[in-house]
């Protein structure tokens, strides 16, 4: 596995250029696998950086705030990098509940914020109405198109949506961890059945299909039915609690041996379970590669599935503050390198052998349209 010299430069720079040529496997994760988090926005402009004039960037957090080790943190790294590179300092307000999304970008706005970064689907609703308000802001919103009336268009014409089709990601993962199963019964559970959370489950039931296809293979799903998306296992919210503890040891139960969690920090009520018990249960992250983020479960990750909130995230930035905002949404795919999944880290030796080439040759299928792989995103 070649692992590419890690900085933010360099990861903008190969982000722009499209430059993952196919092998989604070793790109991304390879991209992200020795990368240390971005260096904080500093309190004071660097004498050799750019100046920005008047431009201030800003950020509310979804609800799991931004120690989430997930979407949050990454929007956060993504923003202190850019406003580090332009010589200013952001202002970031974290959000409890939905009931501080609104007043938290108010907030910004009477702060004097030019441009406003909302991480999460969740906020769509307060960044409409703020963006609507004040037309001179520049918005830009993580995990939504702003699509509220779904008339197809952005609600606003001064926000710019990031989203990830993490369907293809999904499906390389998925792939792996029927590959990797013992038992022949793989599982994944969500925090609420929103579409940035049933797109990552399936994607992997639609890659656990593909192995079954391919291998002659019968692994099972639980947690997930596509025929059947109301029968989900969701644990009714994105916070690691009782219900996150139950609908994990009830995919336990069913005898998955690798989990796919999908929503921040839910992924550590099944992580609980496997280092308590000692269960020989592989997990798979979602948005970080949470091998890199979170230590405490490193040893459990057989991979994640990435998508590159915190490069998008820095690259919209960048673009405002250079007077060059673009609200064109944007949608990270394998081709992009907007997605894909991380390294096996210390299951590398645990994996089938050509495991890897044979996830690159499935992106690079899935690239060329000669696997299709369906979601809400797919074009």
């Amino acid at each position: 596995m070649s692992y590419w010299a890690c900085n933010q430069e360099e990861l903008v720079i190969t982000f722009r250029k499209a430059a993952y040529s196919g092998l989604a496997l070793l790109a991304v994760g390879a991209v992200l696998a020795g990368c240390a988090t971005p260096p904080p926005a500093e309190t004071t402009a660097p004498t050799d950086a750019p100046m920005a004039s008047d431009f201030l960037p800003c950020m509310v957090s979804d609800a799991g705030g931004f120690d989430d080790k997930s979407f949050n943190q990454l929007g956060k790294d993504g923003i202190d990098s850019a406003a580090a590179a332009l010589g200013v300092t952001p202002i970031l307000v974290e959000s409890d509940d939905e009931s501080d999304f609104a007043p938290n970008i108010q907030s910004l706005l009477d702060q004097g914020c030019t441009a406003i970064v909302t991480v999460g689907f969740a906020l769509s609703a307060a960044t409409v109405e703020a963006a609507l308000a004040n037309p001179d802001v520049e918005f830009i919103i993580v995990d939504d198109a702003a699509d509220n009336d779904f008339d197809g268009k952005t609600d606003a014409p001064n926000i710019k949506p990031l989203l990830f089709d993490t369907a293809q990601a999904a499906f390389l993962a998925g792939y792996a961890a029927a590959a990797f199963s013992t038992t022949g019964v793989v599982g994944t559970y969500g925090g609420a059945p929103y579409p940035t959370v049933t797109i990552f489950m399936d994607g992997f039931a639609q890659g656990v299909d593909y192995f079954n296809a391919e291998n002659g293979a019968a692994v099972k799903v639980v947690g997930w039915d596509r025929s059947n998306p109301d029968g989900g296992a969701f644990t009714g919210g994105f916070a690691n609690d009782a219900a996150a503890t139950t609908t994990a040891q009830g995919i336990i139960d069913q005898g998955a041996d690798v989990i796919l969690p999908v929503g921040g920090p839910i992924y550590l009520a099944a992580a609980t379970i496997i280092q308590n018990t000692g269960a020989p249960i592989a997990l798979i992250g979602v948005d970080a590669d949470v091998f890199d983020t979170d230590p405490s479960v490193a040893s459990l990750l057989l991979t994640s599935v990435r998508k590159l909130i915190d490069v998008a995230v820095n690259e919209a930035v960048t673009e405002a503050g250079n007077g060059e905002f673009d609200p064109t949404p944007f949608i990270g795919t394998l081709e992009n390198g907007g997605v894909g999944i991380a390294p096996f880290h210390d299951f590398e030796s645990k994996v089938p052998a050509d495991l890897g080439a044979t996830l690159d040759d499935i992106a690079a299928g899935i690239i060329d349209g000669s696997i299709p792989v369906e979601s809400y995103l797919a074009g």
